[in-house]
């Protein structure tokens, strides 16, 4: 009858890290432990064997001379967009009030797509040369990096890893938005803790995800996840009854909304799950095609601020106030400095308008989403946007 033999070498030896070199190979003496196992039994062994083991000096040297960064050579991405005649924006098709395709026009609209514009006015001087390629949660970032595209404004969340890992540079932040929980109204819930073992309608590609996984973690309560392709497979998915509860950014929220089969039957939870702040964001390497990206977004809130919109910016040239002159080009080099016109945010705020023009245009009073200012005022109104100065 054959017997099964199991042997296992035990082997202790001291190793170091080598980057190279040679030496003498020499005989060292280690103590190995044999666990032989025969038909159930076990018997252990000592032995001494012979290993030959090649031993090397190591030396470990001190570097303290600092090595220069180099970072490429910026103002590329003005060039190719100069010589294009058109801006490569990336947007969303799907989201009404911040990006939106609609159908029988073929034409996109929204807070976001107005920021694609106010950079086309400041770079070519006309708002409407832009071409908006639609993009997802998944897709917006290989978009970008792949050079598709100039600029993403996609309510994209200025996060630290999309900072840095990803590659990219955000602009200033254009919208304050916090993830939320739509539900039915009829359901009973009116907080997140009373959704123990709820179905979750969520997208994929999106920082959605792990904030629903963390909350609900920190909530210590059960759910299930159904994940969507998009913001329409996830907002149809809800609609159809597959999920208790719909969660995105408030804003995406109350713009799917309306969307909905049956709009007045859902209801908007104030909890709010993280804080999603969200804005522009360009490729690393080029910081002079970032910086123009940020001071457009800086234009609209300085128009804001000091009274300048679209309707009556005219108005305002020839005024007697620096901060006024500066704004709108006719004062300073701030435009030269980043390879544009002065008068790039005059362009900008004739065009497209300030910062509330472009709020109120595509989700103020006057529009089915009414969303209030609230955390995207100004911060003489309450509010988080401060203008940094043109001076």
């Amino acid at each position: 009858m054959k017997k099964n033999i199991v042997i296992v070498l035990l082997v202790l030896l001291a190793l170091g890290l080598v980057a190279c070199g040679g030496g003498e190979p020499e005989t060292v003496f280690v103590e190995v432990t044999r666990i032989v196992e025969v038909e159930g039994e076990s018997v252990t062994e000592t032995v001494t064997e012979t290993v030959t083991e090649t031993v090397v000096e190591t030396v470990t040297e001190t570097v303290t001379e600092q090595v220069a960064v180099t970072f490429a050579g910026g103002g590329d991405t003005l060039a190719q967009v100069q010589d294009r005649g058109v801006l490569n924006c990336g947007g969303n098709a799907n989201v009404p009030g911040f990006g939106y395709l609609d159908p029988d026009s073929g034409e996109f609209s929204g807070f976001d797509i107005d920021f694609c514009k106010a950079i086309a006015a400041a770079v070519l001087g006309d708002a409407e040369a832009i071409e908006v390629t639609p993009t997802t949660g998944q897709s917006r970032f290989p978009t970008l990096q792949s050079g598709e595209i100039d600029v993403l404004i996609r309510n994209t969340t200025w996060t630290s890893s999309r900072d840095t890992a990803l590659g990219f540079d955000f602009a200033p932040v254009t919208f304050y938005d916090g993830q939320g929980m739509m539900v039915r109204a009829d359901s009973g819930i009116t907080s997140i803790s009373d959704m123990d073992g709820a179905t979750v309608c969520v997208q994929s590609g999106t920082t959605t995800e792990k904030n629903l996984s963390d909350y609900m973690t920190a909530l210590g309560i059960t759910y299930t996840p159904l994940v969507g392709d998009d913001a329409v497979a996830t907002r149809d998915a809800y609609d159809s009854g597959a999920c208790d509860g719909f969660t995105t950014d408030k804003s995406g929220l109350v713009s799917q909304l309306i969307l909905l089969s049956d709009p007045e039957g859902h209801v908007i939870l104030d909890e709010d799950m993280s804080r999603e702040p969200l804005g522009p964001l360009t490729r690393h390497g080029d910081n002079n095609w970032n910086d123009i990206v940020s001071w457009v977004v800086q234009c609209t809130f300085n128009g804001e601020l000091l009274g300048i919109s679209q309707e009556n910016v005219d108005s305002f040239l020839g005024s007697d106030d620096p901060a006024i002159q500066n704004v709108l080009g006719e004062a300073g080099d701030h435009g030269t400095a980043l390879g544009l016109s002065n008068d790039f945010c005059y362009q900008v705020i004739s065009q497209v308008g300030n910062y509330a023009d472009i709020y109120n245009r595509n989700l103020g009073p006057d529009t089915p989403f009414d969303l209030a200012r609230a955390r995207n005022a100004l911060y003489t109104d309450g509010g988080v946007i401060y203008p940094i100065p043109f001076r």
